[in-house]
């Protein structure tokens, strides 16, 4: 156990929540252990570079690969789509929502290369993350691509994946944007997609119903100083960058 901790490490009731899906094949000191879920936390948490973890964590290198592995493997994911279940149920509701917010969030990019374009309407160069999440605030999907693609081009790559996972109706709240794929989504999905006009184009800002539930998921990715640019060369390093952070946040959520 390390001597020094971090307000970004997992408590211990957290860790006991989620440590079956962490579970060793075989003996190493640092394979799939507590502490290497804490150094990508605080990674994001603090937006360091990999090589400037801190010497408490394994060695960076360790950490990345756990990463690196975790990701291909889509363990995170699967992670997330059991707690969000699990929020749910402890909250009152269904496991499997019977509504979904999508909208995206612009972010500018680093210099480290990979795929970006220019928001001309955000003024920001760089990616867009696509989210769908419940009326929890829960993801259900997350998507990185470049920030100048419409957001209707991509709807879809969001959505469908959900249904493959659920059998539930759904509607699908979102904003003018996706004005157009009522009935792509109807023949596709078989979901109704119900478009959430303003209520106040001249103010600048308004809360609009059910729309300001995924503004609030966006605000909390705030929190995470690695997520308020786009560092990562490649969009599913993103993404998973991007459901690492929910995935705290959904632990926190948890009685």
């Amino acid at each position: 156990m390390r001597q020094k901790r971090y307000s970004s490490d997992l408590t211990d009731s957290q860790w006991k929540a989620i440590k079956p899906y962490f579970q060793a094949d075989r003996r190493r000191r640092h394979d799939l252990r507590r502490d290497i879920l804490d150094a990508i936390l605080y990674l994001l948490k603090t937006g360091c570079q990999w090589r400037m973890l801190p010497g408490e964590f394994a060695p960076w290198q360790t950490v990345y690969y756990y990463f690196r592995r975790w990701r291909e493997e889509g363990r995170l994911q699967c992670l997330l789509s059991a707690l969000r279940r699990t929020v749910r149920r402890e909250e009152g509701r269904k496991g499997e929502p019977s509504a979904l917010i999508v909208d995206c969030q612009s972010v500018a990019t680093s210099r480290t290369g990979g795929i970006s374009s220019y928001d001309v309407y955000k003024n920001v160069k760089g990616r867009k993350r696509h989210l769908a999440v419940d009326t929890e605030g829960l993801p259900w999907n997350v998507l990185v691509h470049a920030a100048g693609d419409h957001e209707s081009r991509w709807a879809l790559q969001v959505l469908t994946p959900i249904r493959g996972r659920t059998d539930r109706d759904k509607t699908v709240f979102a904003d003018s944007a996706y004005r157009g794929l009522e009935g792509e989504i109807k023949n596709k999905l078989d979901w109704t997609l119900d478009i959430v006009e303003r209520e106040d184009e001249d103010s600048g800002f308004s809360v609009d119903p059910k729309r300001w539930i995924v503004e609030r998921t966006f605000s909390w990715l705030g929190g995470w100083r690695r997520l308020n640019r786009d560092y990562e060369r490649k969009t599913d390093t993103s993404e998973t960058m991007v459901r690492a952070a929910l995935l705290r946040i959904a632990l926190n959520r948890l009685s």
